[in-house]
């Protein structure tokens, strides 16, 4: 992928969907979106150390084109671990709302009122991420299909599902005819639409 430092950056985040905590991928999305990449370029590879998350050869490039003109150190940034293949995902998905889930038909409404007509959507498609631990609650995965401005959407929809109490809000925002990574695709093959905007876009 060629591109801007920020949109590698959202590319590699969206990649480690389902690998980062919910609490971390959310808020470096909403640094993204506010300009922070140094912010992002000093705590994202000490996350990645931390919580010992491997990345592939081409995970690792999008790291460093995305990070070290923000500043991040290149050493750093040869520390993180290396992996051979994307990771299967460890979740589960499906499209049916989970006995004692909130059912979100108030998302379901505001998210039309505000992506409803624009150019650049493809679908929104709603599924609930399950991991089969009784201690895990069920998560709502937000996922959509865009032609621009990801960066600022994926923001944008974080801070609505936050106005509707999602603390930390799962929300999936793909580009044009992108290779979907395992995670996404497990989602997207159990979803439901909950609305089809102008674009015509497909995953791969």
């Amino acid at each position: 992928m060629v591109g801007t430092p920020q949109t590698l950056c959202h590319e590699l985040l969206f990649r480690l969907a389902g690998r980062l905590d919910d609490d971390e991928l959310w808020r470096y999305r909403d640094w993204l979106d506010g300009g922070a990449e140094a912010v992002i370029a000093r705590a994202l590879p000490r996350t990645l150390l931390h919580d010992r998350i491997g990345l592939t050869v081409e995970e690792h490039r999008l790291l460093t084109e995305a990070l070290v003109p923000a500043g991040a150190s290149p050493a750093l940034l040869a520390g993180v671990l290396s992996l051979e293949s994307e990771p299967r995902t460890r979740f589960r998905f499906t499209s049916v709302t989970p006995s004692g889930a909130n059912a979100g038909d108030s998302a379901a409404v505001v998210l039309g009122a505000v992506l409803r007509g624009r150019a650049s959507i493809g679908e929104v498609r709603s599924t609930w991420r399950l991991t089969g631990e009784p201690s895990d609650d069920p998560r709502r995965v937000l996922l959509v299909s865009a032609a621009a401005e990801h960066v600022r959407l994926t923001a944008e929809l974080q801070r609505v599902l936050r106005a509707l109490g999602e603390h930390d809000p799962c929300v999936e925002v793909a580009l044009p005819e992108q290779r979907l990574p395992s995670y996404h695709r497990a989602a997207w093959a159990d979803s439901e639409v909950v609305l089809t905007g102008p674009a015509r876009l497909t995953h791969a």
